[in-house]
């Protein structure tokens, strides 16, 4: 966990799991690095939120696999589900609501897991649920949520979350830097 700059109730806190993801926003920005992962990045947030000032709203901003062909560019979501947690088998089990999807607005569904998608098939099984996927979104927002704080999550599509996933991540992460710091100057 790495926040950088000061937290004021005047602005947002940039929420990103990388260095290389943060590599071209405004240094004058609150910034908070995560690491990878979801329990990375809700306890990096919760941890945050605690012990400074609650910020204007949390904006997790992140690269995303694309789920289906075609889709690139920058996409804030409209919905986030956890896909490596099977809340209906849980809710059959114990009666209880486990990790259902949080609706965020309007936009893509994004799916979250502690897996980077880089097959065919596992890509393929998420097109069912999702638009996109990645690695934080779920726990950013759930997070920012139980604090009372408005969230929103913005993903740069990185690459297409099949086979050479990973080289094409490598291969474009710096461009989709660049994007979301267009973005927040953009729309911040």
């Amino acid at each position: 966990m790495d926040l950088r700059g000061t937290i004021s109730p005047d602005r947002p806190l940039l929420v990103l799991a990388l260095a290389e993801e943060a590599a071209h926003l405004d240094a004058r920005l609150p910034v908070l690095l995560t690491g990878m992962g979801k329990i990375n990045a809700a306890s990096a947030v919760a941890a945050t939120l605690a012990r400074t000032p609650l910020p204007a709203a949390v904006i997790n901003l992140g690269t995303a696999g694309a789920l289906h062909p075609g889709w690139a560019g920058t996409h804030e979501v409209g919905s986030v589900l956890q896909h490596d947690l099977d809340t209906d088998f849980l809710r059959r089990l114990t009666g209880q609501s486990v990790g259902a999807p949080l609706a965020l607005g309007d936009g893509p569904v994004l799916a979250t897991g502690d897996q980077f998608i880089a097959d065919d098939d596992a890509r393929a099984a998420l097109a069912t649920r999702a638009h996109l996927v990645d690695m934080e979104g779920y726990a950013v927002a759930s997070t920012a949520q139980r604090f009372g704080v408005p969230v929103r999550l913005i993903k740069q599509v990185s690459d297409e979350a099949g086979d050479g996933a990973a080289r094409t991540w490598q291969e474009s992460v710096d461009q989709c830097a660049r994007l979301l710091a267009d973005w927040v100057r953009d729309h911040l």
